[in-house]
């Protein structure tokens, strides 16, 4: 009797341990998930400027519509692609997609910002100059949101990924990695400038 009640403990304890392992990967993949929708909310707020930015321009780049063309056109392909990745942000294809569609995005801003500059007028303009300010906060807003969503992704990897955990996590449902969110200029992003005198 007292063999079939330590047998039974045993059974328990190794069946709550289990129950821990799930319920910890199940609020990790909640984590990252919540943090990713931080990142959707961030773009969106970027994507929503970016049509008031384009129109503040319309006015005074009445000869360079191409390039206010590929800023609208890479916004809305940045805007589908949030779109596909919020429905599955663990999937690695979905936040390439993103991650790409958002290199896109930034190299059609880096553009238009060129053609900005040559327009003194349309930089000193009242609503120019409040749009481009609330872009640049919206992108640091970005920033965070994209390191706590990687944060977030690194502990949910490596927690799968641990003894004994990685064997339970394919059977619960978690049998893939989860993908950061790089951007891919980011890199020149964080380097410290170089000063020299």
């Amino acid at each position: 009797m007292i063999g079939l009640i330590i047998t039974l403990v045993i059974i328990a304890a190794l069946l709550f341990w289990v129950a821990a392992i799930y319920n910890q990967l199940v609020a990790l993949k909640a984590r990252f998930e919540n943090a990713f929708s931080q990142i959707e909310v961030q773009l969106k707020r970027r994507y929503d400027l970016i049509p008031n930015l384009v129109e503040t321009a319309k006015g005074y780049l009445k000869h360079e519509s191409e390039t206010l063309t590929k800023v609208t056109e890479a916004r809305n392909q940045a805007l589908a692609s949030l779109q596909a990745a919020s429905g599955q942000p663990g999937d690695a294809d979905a936040i390439k997609a993103l991650a790409s569609a958002e290199k896109q995005l930034s190299t059609s801003l880096a553009g238009f910002n060129l053609q900005v500059e040559a327009y003194p007028d349309l930089k000193a303009n009242q609503n120019m100059m409040q749009l481009t300010e609330e872009l640049t906060t919206t992108e640091n807003r970005v920033a965070f949101a994209r390191q706590a969503f990687n944060d977030a992704v690194t502990s949910y990897n490596v927690y799968r990924k641990s003894f004994p955990n990685v064997i339970f996590a394919a059977t619960f449902g978690h049998a893939s990695d989860a993908s950061l969110l790089e951007f891919e200029d980011s890199a020149a992003i964080q380097a410290a400038p170089k000063v020299s005198f």
